[in-house]
């Protein structure tokens, strides 16, 4: 490590910088992003600091007691080709140390991952649409979340991802987002979050129990809307909703592997049909 180099959890109004690199390098973030990805893990932000100046950022959160998801690794452009990018990866690294470690890998730094112990589980796939459809009415069981609905909806989102997250759902679930629950028979059957960001709105979040539930879902959120482009991550297997997307006029576009080091967690796969996000997993 050069000697003015210097290592650490990055503050609140840091994790805003690092987010805002991200804005830079066209990875479109969302309003609020950086308070509720900082709820998940108030430590798992790692900055790499020169001459006092950030140089280099990564969050590693850790996620219950044995899950952990890499993103925001970025160096930088004054501060690239000089070893501080790698410094703060072996920092994030050791935050998750004894854990099984997610992250979405773009296309070109797939066989870096590769070398570092990472292996792809599939790939997702955004879907973005600028003018938006007329559709049919969504079902009458889909409706704006209240706090009533807060607990069943964490209960149900364990099905679909890793660990529990209760904290970070706290923040999550709250505005500037919009989010949205649809119950059958009175039993909560999928959610959906409708996230305000740069340019548009990302839907992330949508997880359900089947398919006319996520096609329901995928409604009561548009119909929120009124002309804003909105993006998906859409795991590439979930074909069916892919077919709907393509359909509505949504098109595909940027494409990254979710990867693991470790074994791939066991959730219910054929549920998520638009990953919460790419920095968090």
């Amino acid at each position: 490590m050069a000697a003015d180099a210097e290592i650490r959890v990055l503050e609140a109004s840091e994790v805003e910088e690092l987010v805002g690199w991200a804005a830079l390098e066209g990875w479109n973030p969302g309003h609020g992003d950086a308070a509720a990805f900082r709820s998940a893990d108030p430590d798992g932000f790692l900055g790499c600091f020169v001459g006092g100046r950030l140089a280099a950022g990564i969050s590693a959160v850790r996620h219950g007691s044995g899950f952990g998801f890499i993103g925001l690794y970025i160096c930088h452009p004054d501060f690239r080709g000089r070893g501080f990018g790698r410094q703060v990866w072996d920092a994030g690294m050791a935050h998750l140390a004894g854990r099984v470690i997610g992250l979405d890998g773009v296309v070109e730094q797939q066989a870096n991952y590769g070398r570092m112990g990472f292996l792809p589980a599939y790939d997702t796939v955004r879907w973005s649409i600028e003018r938006l459809p007329a559709l049919t009415r969504p079902d009458a069981g889909c409706h704006v979340m209240g706090e009533a609905d807060v607990a069943e909806v964490s209960a149900f989102d364990r099905a679909f991802f890793p660990e529990s997250r209760d904290a970070f759902l706290a923040t999550w679930l709250r505005s500037p987002q919009r989010a949205f629950v649809c119950r059958r028979q009175g039993v909560v059957a999928g959610y959906a979050v409708l996230r305000p960001c740069l340019s548009g709105y990302k839907i992330g979040p949508l997880f359900a129990a089947d398919g006319r539930t996520a096609e329901d879902l995928l409604k009561v959120c548009l119909e929120n809307l009124r002309g804003e482009e909105v993006h998906l991550d859409v795991p590439d297997y979930q074909e069916g909703f892919r077919y709907l997307l393509g359909r509505l006029g949504f098109k595909p576009g940027f494409r990254t592997a979710r990867m693991y080091r470790g074994e791939a967690p066991s959730v219910q796969r054929a549920g998520v049909y638009a990953i919460t996000t790419l920095e968090l997993g």
